[in-house]
């Protein structure tokens, strides 16, 4: 279908995905690089991770805004200017484009790796990426604990929703079509976490104590998102594809249609 979208559309092509932490969005856009690459076209991967700012960024931020946004990860902690460009050059040529990848252990940007540009098709995964704005109605009610101790007035939320508004809304809107994953059980989300923490081995990011309350900080728009707080684009429709506790997809449909049972 993306091979037939990138000829139909005579340029390149950005494809979004996104979902829950550790639901295997890079594994999903690794397998679709791969097909991709197969049937001939050049294909790039660019994380949302990717453009995290680095630790004495957050911490500015975390004294100027709110200490929350020392954590890395909600709309606010990343560097959308860089992303843009990045994007842009992807999508645009000529190559080879500096690629910034960021290091988890370090909590600081990593290594530049350099991509032939342009790409047939770059494909963009993060866990917000294609996010809508939410409405004050559901910004007034804290959605955990975490919000409930430390967000009391909700300046936190606010300026995540502000950022999402903004800067982000710019980034997504180049997205030509969106893949959804998402989950019922938001439950679920932090046992997906510490399962791809172990996976990283000497490189871990967090201890185990400290998953559940790292995962808090992404459960109002992972909640927003399952319940279609996504952009969707009429001309490339967005897939939404529904994960059981196992990461076995039991349901996708194109937003707006009745869904699909997997194996139906």
């Amino acid at each position: 279908m993306i091979v037939r979208d990138r000829r139909a559309a005579g340029r390149s092509l950005l494809i979004g995905i996104c979902g829950p932490q550790g639901a295997g969005k890079s594994t999903l856009a690794a397998a679709i690089a791969r097909r991709l690459g197969e049937s001939g076209l050049a294909v790039a991967i660019l994380s949302l991770d990717d453009l995290y700012l680095g630790r004495a960024a957050r911490v500015r931020l975390a004294q100027d805004v709110h200490p929350l946004l020392a954590t890395r990860g909600v709309p606010g902690t990343h560097d959308v200017a860089r992303g843009e460009a990045v994007i842009a050059a992807l999508l645009g040529g000529p190559g080879p484009v500096a690629v910034p990848r960021f290091d988890k252990a370090r909590d600081d940007p990593g290594a530049i790796e350099a991509v032939a540009a342009p790409v047939d098709v770059l494909i963009f995964e993060g866990w917000c990426v294609g996010a809508t704005p939410q409405t004050e109605a559901a910004l007034a009610v804290p959605v955990n604990a975490l919000e409930l101790a430390e967000d009391r007035d909700g300046r936190w939320r606010r300026h995540v929703d502000r950022a999402l508004a903004g800067g982000y809304a710019r980034l997504f809107a180049r997205i030509d079509r969106l893949i959804v994953l998402r989950t019922a059980d938001f439950a679920v989300v932090t046992g997906w976490r510490a399962e791809q923490e172990a996976g990283l081995g000497m490189a871990r990011g967090f201890a185990d104590a400290e998953i559940p309350r790292f995962v808090a900080h992404f459960e109002r728009l992972t909640r927003h998102l399952a319940a279609g707080g996504f952009i969707t684009d009429a001309r490339l429709p967005t897939v939404v594809v529904d994960l059981d506790p196992g990461r076995r997809v039991t349901a996708f449909h194109e937003a707006g249609q009745p869904a699909s049972e997997a194996g139906g």
